[in-house]
Parts: structure tokens; C-alpha cells; sequence
């Protein structure tokens, strides 16, 4: 064979592996882009559970529980 249809089987095949493994895990930017994601997201858990309403909620609760009271 010469080497022009080598060159074409084997860019095809590499081509084809591509498509079928696809990506094999995030890059570095969407690694920075999840971690962004993640606090902004424990950050507002945070501040919902240290509100007013559901720090009473939730202390009312355990000491329910440890008092041995029903729910």
C-alpha cells in the first residue's frame, strides 16, 4: 500500500476509537469550574442552615430527642 492510503486507514481508525471511547474525564478548567460549583453551593447550604428559622427548627428536634419526647 502507499503510504497516503496508510496515513488515511490510520487516521480513521484513531478517529473512530474517539468517537466510541469519547472523553475520558473532565479537564482542568472544568475541574475549576465544579470546585466554583461546589462551595458556592455549600456556601448556600451554609447559610440556610445557620438562618434563624432552621437553627430553632433543628435545635428544637434535638432536644426532643434527647429528652426522649415524640416527634
Amino acid at each position: 500500500m502507499t503510504r497516503s492510503i496508510m496515513t488515511v486507514r490510520w487516521s480513521a481508525a484513531r478517529r473512530l476509537r474517539a468517537l466510541l471511547h469519547g472523553d475520558g474525564g473532565m479537564t482542568t478548567a472544568e475541574y475549576a469550574m465544579g470546585t466554583v460549583a461546589a462551595v458556592a453551593f455549600a456556601s448556600l447550604l451554609f447559610e440556610i442552615v445557620t438562618g434563624g428559622t432552621i437553627k430553632e427548627a433543628l435545635t428544637g428536634l434535638i432536644e426532643r430527642g434527647l429528652e426522649g419526647g415524640g416527634i
